[in-house]
């Protein structure tokens, strides 16, 4: 129970990585503020389903809604956090889309809404969450990024420059607000089992198998229990860093 005591909100958290984190800083003790968008009716039941399990494991948890692209919104959602518990101390940036294809076939939309999301959704929620943890001089602040961040992706250049962005903005932030106890790190996922990568073709699959030495593609629990590690004191002195967990595929 490395974290009790502690509170955490977790974008996106509604399915696949984001309740998978959700649930493992509960297990670790932390009261976890589970965000979704209602876009679609299934996410607000499947945010409950989260803080449901939640108190399954003897823990304490909240479903909030708030659409990441909209300033007033998070900040709505914020207070909502610190109304219920006092305070924030862990952020997961986790939420995110994709609109993928080629360059010269993606639309303005298609540009804007990744973007939007991904980073300035990062962006609005570290901006409206760190006043609170400058304030009690403690907090963690971790960002979901992509291997596609780092080395780039056909089809995907909307998506690589918001999580490119996210990584930058991460060793950033680090900087102004290491002197208020506050850790900020990136962590970049390679190619895990989630809604998306299970709408594959096989054989798109067995390309990616084939690109990783460990042989198999990665589960949200293994993204989750690196960001449950990263909040925790243990990880008191890493700051500013990009940690990939992509099984080898991306050395």
């Amino acid at each position: 129970m490395e974290l009790e005591g502690k509170v955490s909100l977790v974008t996106g958290a509604s399915r696949g990585i984001g309740r998978a984190i959700a649930l493992k800083l509960a297990s670790l003790g932390s009261s976890v503020a589970v965000n979704y968008v209602a876009i679609e009716a299934s996410n607000k039941t499947d945010a409950h389903n989260v803080v449901e399990n939640i108190t399954h494991l003897g823990g304490k948890g909240m479903s909030v809604e708030a659409d990441i692209r909209d300033s007033e919104a998070v900040k709505t959602m914020v207070e909502q956090v610190i109304a219920k518990w006092g305070k924030i101390d862990i952020l997961v940036n986790n939420a995110g889309i994709n609109r993928d294809t080629l360059l010269l076939r993606m639309s303005d939309d298609a540009w804007n809404d990744v973007i939007d999301t991904n980073l300035r959704g990062a962006f609005l929620c570290t901006k409206f969450a760190v006043r609170h943890m400058m304030r009690q001089e403690w907090g963690r602040v971790i960002s979901i990024s992509s291997v596609v961040g780092r080395v780039g992706n056909a089809g995907q250049c909307n998506y690589a420059a918001a999580k490119g962005g996210i990584i930058a903005f991460t060793k950033s932030i680090a900087r102004e607000m290491g002197s208020r106890n506050i850790t900020a790190n990136a962590v970049a996922p390679g190619f895990i089992v989630t809604e998306m990568t299970n709408k594959l073709p096989p054989e798109r699959r067995e390309s990616m198998l084939a690109m990783i030495p460990l042989q198999r593609l990665g589960q949200p629990e293994d993204v989750a229990e690196l960001i449950g590690f990263l909040a925790t004191e243990r990880a008191g002195y890493i700051t500013g860093q990009v940690i990939t967990i992509d099984g080898g595929a991306f050395p």
